[in-house]
Protein backbone atom coordinates (compact mmCIF):
# COMPACT_ATOMS: atom_id res chain seq x y z
CA UNK A 1 0.00 0.00 0.00
CA UNK A 2 2.26 2.79 1.06
CA UNK A 3 4.24 1.63 -2.34
CA UNK A 4 1.65 2.58 -4.57
CA UNK A 5 0.41 5.28 -2.71
CA UNK A 6 4.48 6.64 -3.68
CA UNK A 7 4.17 5.89 -7.13
CA UNK A 8 0.96 7.37 -7.54
CA UNK A 9 2.61 10.17 -5.92
CA UNK A 10 5.65 9.92 -8.38
CA UNK A 11 3.31 9.40 -11.09
CA UNK A 12 1.07 12.42 -10.64
CA UNK A 13 4.28 14.75 -10.81
CA UNK A 14 5.27 12.94 -13.79
CA UNK A 15 2.48 14.44 -15.22
CA UNK A 16 2.46 17.65 -13.69
CA UNK A 17 5.58 18.60 -14.84
CA UNK A 18 4.75 18.64 -18.21
CA UNK A 19 2.24 21.85 -17.37
CA UNK A 20 4.34 23.28 -14.45
CA UNK A 21 6.74 25.15 -17.01
CA UNK A 22 3.82 26.29 -19.12
CA UNK A 23 1.97 27.62 -16.02
CA UNK A 24 3.07 31.66 -15.45
CA UNK A 25 1.08 34.42 -13.43
CA UNK A 26 -1.23 36.43 -14.81
CA UNK A 27 1.55 39.35 -16.19
CA UNK A 28 3.23 36.84 -18.07
CA UNK A 29 3.95 33.69 -20.46
CA UNK A 30 5.86 31.22 -21.00
CA UNK A 31 6.31 27.84 -22.97
CA UNK A 32 7.72 24.86 -22.46
CA UNK A 33 11.19 23.96 -21.04
CA UNK A 34 14.02 21.67 -21.68
CA UNK A 35 14.32 21.58 -17.75
CA UNK A 36 10.73 20.65 -17.26
CA UNK A 37 10.93 18.10 -19.95
CA UNK A 38 14.01 16.02 -18.05
CA UNK A 39 12.26 16.69 -14.73
CA UNK A 40 9.18 15.02 -15.82
CA UNK A 41 10.99 12.04 -17.41
CA UNK A 42 13.26 11.82 -13.96
CA UNK A 43 9.96 11.99 -12.34
CA UNK A 44 8.78 9.05 -14.91
CA UNK A 45 12.02 7.12 -14.18
CA UNK A 46 11.13 7.11 -10.89
CA UNK A 47 7.96 5.32 -10.81
CA UNK A 48 9.33 2.87 -13.15
CA UNK A 49 12.05 2.12 -10.29
CA UNK A 50 9.19 1.55 -8.04
CA UNK A 51 7.46 -0.97 -10.14
CA UNK A 52 10.81 -3.06 -10.05
CA UNK A 53 11.15 -2.43 -6.38
CA UNK A 54 6.76 -3.74 -6.15
CA UNK A 55 8.36 -6.72 -8.09
CA UNK A 56 10.67 -7.66 -5.92
CA UNK A 57 8.42 -7.16 -3.25
CA UNK A 58 11.07 -4.54 -1.47
CA UNK A 59 11.22 -0.81 -1.23
CA UNK A 60 14.64 -0.06 -2.41
CA UNK A 61 16.51 2.91 -0.34
CA UNK A 62 13.63 4.01 1.49
CA UNK A 63 14.11 2.80 4.70
CA UNK A 64 10.62 1.94 5.64
CA UNK A 65 9.27 -1.25 7.00
CA UNK A 66 6.12 -2.23 5.90
CA UNK A 67 3.18 -1.10 7.92
CA UNK A 68 1.25 -4.19 9.93
CA UNK A 69 -0.55 -6.42 7.96
CA UNK A 70 1.56 -5.45 4.42
CA UNK A 71 4.18 -7.57 2.87
CA UNK A 72 2.63 -10.80 4.36
CA UNK A 73 0.07 -13.18 3.58
CA UNK A 74 -2.05 -13.01 0.60
CA UNK A 75 -1.72 -9.70 -1.55
CA UNK A 76 -4.70 -6.84 -1.61
CA UNK A 77 -7.16 -7.26 -4.80
CA UNK A 78 -5.74 -4.04 -6.83
CA UNK A 79 -8.53 -1.42 -7.15
CA UNK A 80 -10.04 -1.56 -10.98
CA UNK A 81 -11.86 1.69 -9.86
CA UNK A 82 -14.25 -0.20 -11.69
CA UNK A 83 -16.98 0.80 -9.06
CA UNK A 84 -20.32 -0.35 -10.97
CA UNK A 85 -19.10 -3.39 -10.84
CA UNK A 86 -17.06 -3.56 -7.17
CA UNK A 87 -18.50 -5.75 -4.79
CA UNK A 88 -16.25 -4.73 -2.07
CA UNK A 89 -18.59 -3.32 0.85
CA UNK A 90 -17.70 -0.10 2.99
CA UNK A 91 -15.23 1.03 0.10
CA UNK A 92 -14.28 5.00 0.74
CA UNK A 93 -13.16 5.43 -2.14
CA UNK A 94 -16.65 4.48 -4.16
CA UNK A 95 -17.91 7.26 -6.19
CA UNK A 96 -20.94 7.55 -8.79
CA UNK A 97 -20.04 7.43 -12.45
CA UNK A 98 -21.23 11.14 -13.25
CA UNK A 99 -18.65 12.24 -10.27
CA UNK A 100 -15.35 11.31 -12.69
CA UNK A 101 -16.94 13.33 -15.78
CA UNK A 102 -14.53 16.33 -15.69
CA UNK A 103 -16.05 19.59 -16.38
CA UNK A 104 -13.64 22.57 -18.48
CA UNK A 105 -12.10 25.42 -16.38
CA UNK A 106 -13.80 28.28 -16.40
CA UNK A 107 -12.97 30.18 -19.19
CA UNK A 108 -14.07 27.19 -21.01
CA UNK A 109 -17.45 25.55 -22.58
CA UNK A 110 -17.82 22.69 -24.81
CA UNK A 111 -20.96 22.09 -25.98
CA UNK A 112 -19.90 18.59 -27.70
CA UNK A 113 -17.17 15.72 -27.40
CA UNK A 114 -16.74 13.59 -30.44
CA UNK A 115 -14.15 10.89 -30.25
CA UNK A 116 -12.33 9.44 -32.93
CA UNK A 117 -11.26 5.88 -33.05
CA UNK A 118 -10.12 3.11 -34.61
CA UNK A 119 -9.51 -0.92 -33.35
CA UNK A 120 -6.09 -0.74 -35.09
CA UNK A 121 -3.50 1.70 -36.51
CA UNK A 122 -2.68 3.11 -40.36
CA UNK A 123 -6.24 3.25 -41.29
CA UNK A 124 -6.20 6.86 -41.30
CA UNK A 125 -7.59 7.91 -38.04
CA UNK A 126 -5.74 11.32 -37.89
CA UNK A 127 -6.79 11.95 -41.34
CA UNK A 128 -10.69 11.99 -40.56
CA UNK A 129 -10.29 13.69 -37.28
CA UNK A 130 -8.34 16.19 -39.65
CA UNK A 131 -11.39 16.38 -42.26
CA UNK A 132 -13.74 16.05 -39.99
CA UNK A 133 -12.95 19.35 -38.14
CA UNK A 134 -12.17 21.38 -40.87
CA UNK A 135 -15.82 20.42 -42.24
CA UNK A 136 -17.76 21.86 -39.31
CA UNK A 137 -15.51 24.79 -39.38
CA UNK A 138 -16.11 25.65 -43.00
CA UNK A 139 -19.84 25.64 -41.47
CA UNK A 140 -19.53 27.84 -38.75
CA UNK A 141 -18.69 26.03 -35.84
CA UNK A 142 -16.08 26.75 -33.54
CA UNK A 143 -13.41 23.53 -33.43
CA UNK A 144 -10.99 22.06 -31.61
CA UNK A 145 -9.13 18.81 -31.58
CA UNK A 146 -7.76 17.51 -28.43
CA UNK A 147 -4.55 15.09 -29.91
CA UNK A 148 -4.94 12.01 -27.26
CA UNK A 149 -2.65 10.02 -29.57
CA UNK A 150 0.27 11.19 -27.09
CA UNK A 151 3.11 8.90 -27.94
CA UNK A 152 2.42 9.24 -31.70
CA UNK A 153 0.61 12.51 -32.44
CA UNK A 154 0.62 13.68 -35.53
CA UNK A 155 -1.93 16.94 -35.50
CA UNK A 156 0.23 19.54 -35.83
CA UNK A 157 2.22 18.09 -38.86
CA UNK A 158 -1.02 17.80 -40.90
CA UNK A 159 -2.11 21.67 -40.21
CA UNK A 160 1.01 23.32 -39.85
CA UNK A 161 1.08 24.31 -36.13
CA UNK A 162 4.38 24.89 -34.98
CA UNK A 163 6.24 26.10 -31.78
CA UNK A 164 5.04 25.52 -28.23
CA UNK A 165 1.41 27.19 -26.03
CA UNK A 166 1.35 29.93 -23.75
CA UNK A 167 -0.22 29.87 -20.23
CA UNK A 168 -1.99 32.03 -18.10
CA UNK A 169 -2.73 32.09 -14.61
CA UNK A 170 -5.84 30.14 -16.00
CA UNK A 171 -4.17 27.45 -17.98
CA UNK A 172 -2.83 26.51 -21.24
CA UNK A 173 -3.92 28.57 -24.58
CA UNK A 174 -4.27 26.05 -27.36
CA UNK A 175 -2.43 26.87 -30.63
CA UNK A 176 -4.76 28.31 -33.61
CA UNK A 177 -4.89 26.97 -36.78
CA UNK A 178 -5.16 29.40 -40.20
CA UNK A 179 -8.64 28.20 -40.11
CA UNK A 180 -9.36 29.09 -36.43
CA UNK A 181 -9.20 25.46 -35.25
CA UNK A 182 -8.02 24.92 -31.99
CA UNK A 183 -5.19 22.21 -31.60
CA UNK A 184 -3.54 20.68 -28.33
CA UNK A 185 -0.75 17.96 -28.32
CA UNK A 186 1.92 16.64 -26.55
CA UNK A 187 4.33 17.51 -29.64
CA UNK A 188 3.75 21.22 -28.99
CA UNK A 189 4.91 20.49 -25.62
CA UNK A 190 8.36 19.13 -26.45
CA UNK A 191 11.55 20.99 -27.04
CA UNK A 192 11.72 18.36 -30.43
CA UNK A 193 9.30 17.35 -32.45
CA UNK A 194 10.53 13.69 -32.65
CA UNK A 195 11.53 13.14 -29.00
CA UNK A 196 9.97 10.06 -28.35
CA UNK A 197 7.17 10.06 -25.55
CA UNK A 198 7.58 7.28 -23.52
CA UNK A 199 5.28 7.11 -20.19
CA UNK A 200 3.08 4.74 -18.66
CA UNK A 201 -0.43 4.34 -19.26
CA UNK A 202 -1.44 6.24 -15.96
CA UNK A 203 0.63 9.00 -17.01
CA UNK A 204 -0.98 9.18 -20.41
CA UNK A 205 -4.18 9.48 -18.62
CA UNK A 206 -3.25 12.28 -16.67
CA UNK A 207 -1.87 14.18 -19.42
CA UNK A 208 -5.45 13.59 -21.43
CA UNK A 209 -7.92 15.12 -18.74
CA UNK A 210 -5.25 18.16 -18.56
CA UNK A 211 -5.77 18.68 -21.83
CA UNK A 212 -9.95 18.68 -21.60
CA UNK A 213 -9.55 20.92 -18.05
CA UNK A 214 -6.73 22.41 -17.61
CA UNK A 215 -6.88 24.17 -21.09
CA UNK A 216 -8.33 27.45 -22.15
CA UNK A 217 -10.33 26.20 -24.81
CA UNK A 218 -12.63 28.89 -25.27
CA UNK A 219 -16.67 28.70 -26.25
CA UNK A 220 -16.40 25.28 -28.37
CA UNK A 221 -19.37 23.69 -30.16
CA UNK A 222 -17.52 20.73 -31.25
CA UNK A 223 -13.89 19.00 -29.19
CA UNK A 224 -12.66 16.26 -31.58
CA UNK A 225 -10.27 13.49 -29.53
CA UNK A 226 -7.91 12.17 -31.85
CA UNK A 227 -7.67 8.68 -30.06
CA UNK A 228 -4.88 6.58 -30.45
CA UNK A 229 -5.58 2.97 -32.01
CA UNK A 230 -6.77 0.29 -30.18
CA UNK A 231 -8.88 -0.20 -27.05
CA UNK A 232 -6.45 0.79 -24.81
CA UNK A 233 -5.92 2.96 -21.69
CA UNK A 234 -6.79 6.54 -23.44
CA UNK A 235 -10.01 4.97 -24.85
CA UNK A 236 -11.50 4.03 -21.30
CA UNK A 237 -10.14 6.93 -19.63
CA UNK A 238 -11.97 9.30 -22.74
CA UNK A 239 -15.12 7.29 -22.19
CA UNK A 240 -15.47 7.39 -18.07
CA UNK A 241 -13.82 10.97 -17.71
CA UNK A 242 -14.92 13.25 -20.67
CA UNK A 243 -18.24 14.20 -21.51
CA UNK A 244 -18.12 12.38 -24.84
CA UNK A 245 -21.54 12.51 -26.44
CA UNK A 246 -20.61 9.15 -29.33
CA UNK A 247 -17.32 8.35 -31.12
CA UNK A 248 -17.14 8.03 -35.09
CA UNK A 249 -14.81 4.71 -35.82
CA UNK A 250 -12.84 4.24 -38.63
CA UNK A 251 -11.90 1.08 -41.00
CA UNK A 252 -10.27 0.04 -43.84
CA UNK A 253 -11.08 -1.95 -46.46
CA UNK A 254 -9.73 -5.46 -44.96
CA UNK A 255 -11.53 -8.13 -43.12
CA UNK A 256 -9.30 -8.19 -40.34
CA UNK A 257 -9.80 -4.24 -40.01
CA UNK A 258 -13.53 -5.01 -40.11
CA UNK A 259 -13.58 -7.53 -37.08
CA UNK A 260 -11.38 -5.32 -35.20
CA UNK A 261 -13.87 -2.49 -35.42
CA UNK A 262 -16.12 -4.46 -33.99
CA UNK A 263 -13.75 -4.54 -30.65
CA UNK A 264 -14.24 -0.73 -30.88
CA UNK A 265 -18.03 -0.62 -31.12
CA UNK A 266 -18.89 -3.27 -28.93
CA UNK A 267 -16.59 -1.64 -26.22
CA UNK A 268 -18.32 1.86 -26.86
CA UNK A 269 -21.97 -0.10 -26.49
CA UNK A 270 -20.36 -1.65 -23.27
CA UNK A 271 -19.68 1.62 -21.92
CA UNK A 272 -23.12 3.57 -22.75
CA UNK A 273 -20.93 5.57 -25.69
CA UNK A 274 -23.05 6.09 -28.89
CA UNK A 275 -21.86 5.55 -32.08
CA UNK A 276 -22.56 8.00 -34.56
CA UNK A 277 -21.08 6.67 -37.48
CA UNK A 278 -18.59 4.90 -39.42
CA UNK A 279 -15.89 6.01 -41.94
CA UNK A 280 -14.48 3.71 -44.45
CA UNK A 281 -10.94 4.60 -45.45
CA UNK A 282 -8.71 4.53 -48.23
CA UNK A 283 -11.90 2.60 -49.76
CA UNK A 284 -11.25 3.18 -53.69
CA UNK A 285 -8.32 4.64 -55.51
CA UNK A 286 -9.42 6.96 -58.21
CA UNK A 287 -6.84 6.37 -61.25
CA UNK A 288 -5.74 9.99 -62.57
CA UNK A 289 -5.78 9.27 -66.58
CA UNK A 290 -9.02 7.02 -66.79
CA UNK A 291 -10.87 7.51 -63.99
CA UNK A 292 -11.91 4.27 -62.81
CA UNK A 293 -11.58 3.17 -59.65
CA UNK A 294 -9.25 0.67 -58.18
CA UNK A 295 -9.80 -1.12 -55.17
CA UNK A 296 -6.07 -1.75 -53.98
CA UNK A 297 -7.08 -3.37 -50.58
CA UNK A 298 -10.11 -5.06 -51.63
CA UNK A 299 -13.94 -4.34 -52.16
CA UNK A 300 -15.19 -2.22 -49.88
CA UNK A 301 -17.11 -3.44 -46.66
CA UNK A 302 -17.75 -0.73 -45.03
CA UNK A 303 -21.55 -0.55 -45.69
CA UNK A 304 -21.80 -3.92 -44.31
CA UNK A 305 -20.09 -3.52 -41.29
CA UNK A 306 -21.78 -0.54 -40.62
CA UNK A 307 -25.22 -2.63 -40.57
CA UNK A 308 -24.25 -5.64 -38.87
CA UNK A 309 -23.16 -2.97 -35.58
CA UNK A 310 -26.01 -1.24 -36.35
CA UNK A 311 -24.40 2.30 -37.17
CA UNK A 312 -26.61 4.45 -38.99
CA UNK A 313 -24.08 7.18 -40.52
CA UNK A 314 -21.77 5.12 -42.95
CA UNK A 315 -19.02 7.45 -45.22
CA UNK A 316 -16.09 6.05 -47.59
CA UNK A 317 -13.06 7.91 -48.83
CA UNK A 318 -10.81 7.42 -51.45
CA UNK A 319 -6.57 6.71 -51.31
CA UNK A 320 -5.61 10.11 -52.01
CA UNK A 321 -2.06 11.35 -52.93
CA UNK A 322 -3.21 14.81 -52.29
CA UNK A 323 -3.88 14.67 -48.76
CA UNK A 324 -0.72 13.13 -47.72
CA UNK A 325 0.69 15.99 -49.96
CA UNK A 326 -1.23 18.35 -48.04
CA UNK A 327 -0.64 17.49 -44.53
CA UNK A 328 3.36 17.20 -45.16
CA UNK A 329 2.90 20.72 -46.29
CA UNK A 330 0.57 21.70 -43.73
CA UNK A 331 -2.03 22.30 -45.19
CA UNK A 332 -4.63 19.59 -43.87
CA UNK A 333 -7.54 22.52 -44.56
CA UNK A 334 -6.77 22.82 -47.61
CA UNK A 335 -8.13 19.63 -49.01
CA UNK A 336 -11.42 19.33 -50.35
CA UNK A 337 -13.03 16.14 -49.56
CA UNK A 338 -16.12 17.50 -51.28
CA UNK A 339 -19.79 15.58 -49.96
CA UNK A 340 -17.92 12.56 -48.98
CA UNK A 341 -18.17 12.71 -44.95
CA UNK A 342 -21.64 14.57 -45.24
CA UNK A 343 -23.58 11.50 -43.45
CA UNK A 344 -21.20 11.72 -40.77
CA UNK A 345 -21.49 15.43 -40.29
CA UNK A 346 -25.16 15.25 -40.37
CA UNK A 347 -25.61 12.42 -37.75
CA UNK A 348 -22.70 15.18 -35.78
CA UNK A 349 -25.36 18.04 -36.37
CA UNK A 350 -28.19 15.99 -34.67
CA UNK A 351 -26.27 16.12 -31.23
CA UNK A 352 -27.19 19.73 -31.33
Amino acid sequence: MILDERRSTIEGAAQGCLFSALMADEESETAMTDEAIDEAATAQAKAEAMDAAKDDGVAKNDGVAPAEGEGTGAPEEECTHECSGCGVSGCGDRVDPQDRILKPNGRSTIKHVIGVVSGKGGVGKSFVTSLLACAMRKRGYTVGILDADVTGPSIPKAFGVEGHPSADADGINPMTTEGGIGIISTNLLLPEGDMPVAWRGPVVSGIIKQFFNEVNWGDIDYLFVDMPPGTSDVMLTVFQTLPIDGIVTVSAPQDLVAMIVGKAVNLAKDMDVEVLGLVENMAYFVCGNCAEKHYIFGKPQGAEVAKRYAIDAYASLPLDPAFAAACDAGKAEEYKVGDALDPIIARIEQLS
